[in-house]
């Protein structure tokens, strides 16, 4: 197969995107080792094709402010975490969904206490969440 093929049957293949299912959890990747953006896809586990696999719902990302690079391994994994709970609140807000990260901190970072505004915001706004996580 020559170089023009293979380039037309990546950009006509794959990745497929799939429709959610609310009853069905869903699962958000979430990895911080990029200090200049973010990236977080959103899973779902269903049948395709008579066999139950886990497809793609979408995937977004942003490049991080000048500020957010600047931050520590401990709040950009927060932010990993915020960010994508706000952008993506229609599909998450009720639903049942589990968060895949290297990051074992999360429930520390969650419950310490602290004098910096934004973790202070960012942990209500988790708090919102954690019914369903």
């Amino acid at each position: 197969m020559d170089a023009y093929e293979r380039i037309k049957h990546e950009f006509t293949n794959a990745p497929v995107l799939i429709l959610p299912h609310f009853e069905l959890p869903f699962k958000l990747y979430i990895d911080a080792a990029c200090t200049q953006s973010l990236g977080p896809p959103l899973h779902h586990r269903q049948i395709l094709d008579s066999e139950p696999r886990e497809g793609v719902i979408c995937y977004i990302s942003r490049k991080l402010a000048y500020l957010e690079a600047m931050y520590g391994a401990t709040q950009t994994e927060c932010l990993c975490l915020v960010w994508p709970l706000e952008k993506l609140h229609y599909y998450l807000e009720g639903a049942v969904f589990k968060v895949y990260t290297e990051f074992t901190a999360f429930e520390s970072l969650l419950n310490m206490n602290t004098t910096k505004r934004h973790i202070f915001r960012w942990q209500i706004a988790i708090q919102e969440y954690r019914g369903n996580m």
